[in-house]
């Protein structure tokens, strides 16, 4: 996966699999195509060159680890989606990432799912240990952006 530069789904498929595209460290853009209602865990892990992601509105689900450890991504933009929910640690470790949108169909919010973002929100808001009762204050403040 290190030399995969270019992905393109299939019209047909309606999940990104679980390591899909797992530590393609040169890859720097993904456009994932309508119809795909999920992406497995660990499908982008490690892609440290990735900067843009454009996502479908038919998406529903992001699954763990999904892109942890994309450290050169600056920007995610999910409000045009349908997406409920973000399993845990969905953005950990994405150390660039400064803005990030997130839908009112969001229902739930795995742990750990911006660990490490320090850039992403005020610093009143500590991502890197926040628990339940913080993860509401997260998701409002993303919300009002």
């Amino acid at each position: 996966m290190k030399q995969v530069t270019k992905v393109v789904f299939l019209l047909n498929v309606t999940k990104v699999g679980d390591y899909a595209c797992a530590y393609a460290s040169i890859l720097v853009v993904v456009d994932i195509p309508e119809g795909i209602t999920s992406i497995g865990d660990r499908s982008f892990i490690g892609c440290s060159s990735l900067k843009e992601i454009k996502f479908p509105k038919s998406l529903k689900s992001i699954g763990e680890k999904s892109f942890q450890d994309c450290s050169s991504l600056e920007k995610v933009d999910l409000l045009h989606t349908k997406v409920q929910e973000l399993g845990q640690g969905t953005f950990r470790v994405c150390t660039s990432l400064r803005v990030m949108k997130v839908p009112d169909s969001l229902q739930t919010l795995g742990r750990h799912v911006f660990y490490g973002c320090s850039n992403l929100v005020p610093s009143h808001i500590n991502v890197s240990n926040y628990n339940n009762d913080t993860t509401s204050e997260v998701v409002a403040y993303l919300r009002s952006l």
